[in-house]
């Protein structure tokens, strides 16, 4: 066991670049797979729900999300522009976690029972919305890492990449 964790160590700095990747491509898809849903029930669905949470602009920001979460996906999901993707993206998770979720406290699963018919759920909580807003937060601060534009842009435009610049400034070691 000390010979595998020793091995696991060892491979800190190789493992700690390629940590983002499986967040953007998490991330991305859930976006985007929200987005295609929402846009799959038509573009006057959502807004219609927006209305009847009682929010502003019901039309405009129905569609705002939508396309928010289509093409917010695709930037996370390719690593483009991650922080600027992310803020509009972060704002939706926001509004949802206070306007829909916050009611039903934290939990995003409430199993409430399983029958011949299969599992039943309440309501979801905000948690799944904490998860996303962190998974931004850390791509924000990590940066997009490996096979991303965003890397792409930094090794054509010279840029020093993030973990050198935090060396630099004495936050790592």
């Amino acid at each position: 066991m000390a010979g595998l964790l020793s091995r696991i160590l060892a491979c800190r700095p190789l493992l700690l670049r390629w940590a983002p990747v499986p967040l953007r491509l998490i991330v991305g898809y859930g976006f985007l797979a929200h987005g295609l849903a929402k846009a799959a029930r038509g573009f006057d669905a959502f807004p219609a729900i927006v209305e009847a949470m009682g929010l502003p602009l019901p039309h405009l920001f129905g569609w705002l999300t939508i396309l928010v979460e289509i093409f917010g996906g695709l930037a996370i999901l390719m690593g483009a522009l991650v922080p600027l993707a992310s803020l509009p993206m972060a704002i939706i998770l926001l509004v949802a976690a206070f306007t829909v979720h916050l009611p039903y406290g934290f939990s995003s699963i409430k199993l409430q029972a399983v029958t011949a018919a299969g599992a039943t759920f309440g309501p979801p909580g905000y948690e799944t919305d904490l998860l996303y807003l962190v998974c931004l937060l850390t791509l924000v601060m990590a940066g997009a890492g490996p096979l991303s534009i965003d890397e792409l842009l930094r090794k054509r435009l010279g840029a020093v990449p993030p973990d050198q610049t935090l060396r630099h400034v004495g936050i790592r070691g």
